[in-house]
């Protein structure tokens, strides 16, 4: 579509693939109306993302089970961090969350740590967690994890990862990630990894 440029950071399948992607809105650009048959889950990075059901400006975090349609667009530009075809067909739940007006809470057993619980089933858990400077995270990655640094930076294996910097971990992996100076604040998907749901091919 013109005006709407991707960047792909995952993807197995076709041009209908299960994805996660960097899509950036030209002002006044749009894209063509469509049903998400394997769900939708993005987070408005830049911008103000918009569709039929509302406006909706950075710092929102928004789920479209499978099943529902929009026609999206963007009058002033926008960029957003999108996951297509990651849905179980019976989660049904449909919201959008303004991320900087959560209220996080410390973790008990995890000095440093502050968090919001975004969305959780048996086989995904979303969260919202802000990492004091210098604090451990340790990530017992049974069913695999991702995460996207919304504020601050965060190390891990001798990289920093600033702003919209992106981290997976495929099931079964174990690590520490360290907040940076300034701390951070970061958005995380886990268990969804341990079992893939691919598009028809």
């Amino acid at each position: 579509m013109a005006g709407v440029d991707r960047r792909m950071l995952d993807r197995i399948g076709g041009e209908v693939a299960r994805a996660t992607s960097i899509v950036r809105y030209a002002p006044g650009s749009h894209f063509s109306a469509h049903t998400h048959d394997g769900g939708e889950e993005f987070i408005v990075l830049e911008g103000t993302f918009q569709d039929e059901h509302g406006d909706y400006p950075a710092g929102t975090y928004v789920r479209n089970p499978v099943g529902t349609r929009h026609v999206p667009r963007s009058d002033g530009g926008c960029t957003i961090f999108v996951k297509l075809w990651q849905f179980d067909p019976e989660d049904r739940a449909q919201f959008a969350l303004d991320l900087g007006e959560l209220a996080l809470a410390p973790v008990a057993d995890a000095p440093g740590i502050a968090r919001a619980i975004l969305h959780e089933r048996v086989d995904e858990l979303v969260l919202l967690e802000q990492w004091d400077a210098g604090t451990t995270r340790s990530f017992d990655a049974q069913g695999g994890a991702e995460l996207l640094v919304l504020e601050g930076s965060a190390e891990w294996q001798g990289h920093t990862y600033g702003k919209h910097g992106w981290i997976r971990l495929p099931a079964g992996w174990q690590c520490r990630i360290v907040a940076g100076p300034e701390g951070a604040r970061v958005w995380i998907k886990s268990r969804h990894l341990a079992k893939l749901r691919l598009p028809p091919s």
